[in-house]
């Protein structure tokens, strides 16, 4: 009974689908919902269980996938169908009960504080994982972030190489500068931030098999003089730094303390510094239910995760700063290549990653994770920017690419 009550009430929300189509097979029969567009997906379901799983929202739906209750010929299709399903109409009724569902969350314990002990728990649950893992799926440069890609045809590396490119140019990085990195993933920036400009690099992370690998990359790139590596939580580094960039850590940050963030940039950052951050944001209107929604991606992916929105990065920096924002540039289309590329990667190297003990319910987790986020990108639920910020006393430099600000 309890499976019939749920397949009446998510066949009602199906019968509501819009921007795609979705057929639903579950033993001899079949029901199309939607329209037809650019997008169809059809779903099989194993267990009647499956049904169950929707009216948990985000979680409870892939909780069901990773455990093999339903299928799916496109998953990325599929949530971008039911992406574009929700309506402007459902937004104002979420956002009305945000305050108060955040509120019982944080009673209840299911939003998970970042506080230092809380911090290292969190970022171990994900970057922990093994170094294995992420090398079988990130190009050479170990970049798990959004790629900007020059040209098509450009592979994953290119593409990286040229992101790494536009900070070092937009920091205006050179032999002279000491470039602080918070959220030393594994080493990718630092590394070539010191090859290619000479500058030196201060950079730290709170992952332990993340600092591991950096340190030997690192020694291997023969520049062990021009960079250090910490293993330090970003709130307790010391030191006055010419540049600073954060790379897509922001959203580990947890939004209980995003003031405490920009604060602690803003400490450390000298008076005629530069800040490069590249981050994932949500939109405005939604960044309230972000706060306060128990999540598939921050119940089993980056717990205590929260994604800023632009006028929560903004409120910050005119609060509890000195720094003005001089630069902007919206990056999110070259997110879904990024991520399709890794999701191919990663499948290509599953059966030596089943080797190192990953079993099939990890490889359907990482399926849901890394498609879910493939069709946000695509439909612009989630965005990826570039934010170039500077302190009072910074002065363009001839020749420099900014323009005092300037967004673009």
């Amino acid at each position: 009974m309890r499976d019939a009550a749920a397949r009446a009430a998510v066949g009602a929300v199906l019968s509501r689908t819009k921007g795609g189509e979705i057929e639903v097979v579950e033993g001899s029969r079949s029901r199309v919902y939607g329209e037809p567009t650019d997008l169809h997906a059809t779903v099989r379901i194993n267990d009647p269980a499956a049904w169950r799983g929707p009216l948990h929202g985000s979680v409870g739906v892939g909780e069901g996938y990773v455990d093999g209750l339903w299928e799916t010929d496109d998953l990325v299709a599929l949530i971008q169908i039911g992406a574009r399903s929700l309506t402007n109409q459902h937004r104002g009724i979420s956002a009305a009960v945000s305050t108060t569902r955040s509120a019982l969350h944080r009673l209840r314990g299911l939003v998970p504080e970042n506080t230092r002990g809380g911090a290292r728990a969190n970022i171990s649950a994900h970057y922990d994982l093994g170094n294995d893992l992420f090398a079988s799926f990130l190009d050479p440069t170990m970049m798990y972030s959004c790629a900007y890609f020059p040209r098509d045809g450009a592979d994953l590396e290119e593409a990286q190489l040229t992101k790494l490119d536009r900070i070092c140019e937009r920091l205006q990085l050179g032999p002279d500068a000491h470039l602080l990195e918070i959220g030393t993933g594994w080493g990718g920036m630092a590394i070539h931030a010191a090859r290619t400009t000479g500058c030196r690099v201060t950079t730290t992370t709170i992952s332990r098999a993340q600092h591991e690998l950096a340190s030997a990359r690192v020694r291997e790139a023969g520049l062990a003089d021009r960079i250090t590596i910490l293993l330090e939580d970003y709130r307790d580094l010391e030191g006055t730094f010419d540049r600073l960039v954060s790379v897509e850590m922001i959203e580990a940050v947890g939004w209980q303390y995003f003031d405490d963030y920009f604060r602690t940039c803003d400490r450390l950052l000298a008076d005629d510094g530069l800040f490069l951050l590249q981050a994932i944001t949500v939109d405005d209107r939604l960044y309230e239910i972000e706060k306060a929604s128990r999540s598939f991606a921050n119940t089993h992916i980056f717990p205590g995760g929260c994604l800023p929105s632009l006028q929560r990065i903004a409120a910050s920096i005119g609060n509890v700063t000195e720094l003005r924002e001089i630069w902007l540039d919206d990056i999110t289309d070259h997110y879904p290549p990024t991520l399709a590329m890794w999701r191919e990667r990663f499948f290509a190297a599953w059966e030596k990653l089943k080797a190192h003990g990953y079993d099939e319910r990890f490889r359907r987790l990482w399926d849901f994770y890394l498609s879910s986020s493939e069709a946000g990108f695509r439909e612009r639920r989630i965005g990826d920017v570039q934010l170039l910020f500077a302190k009072p006393s910074f002065r363009k430099l001839a020749g420099s690419p900014h323009e005092q600000g300037g967004a673009t």
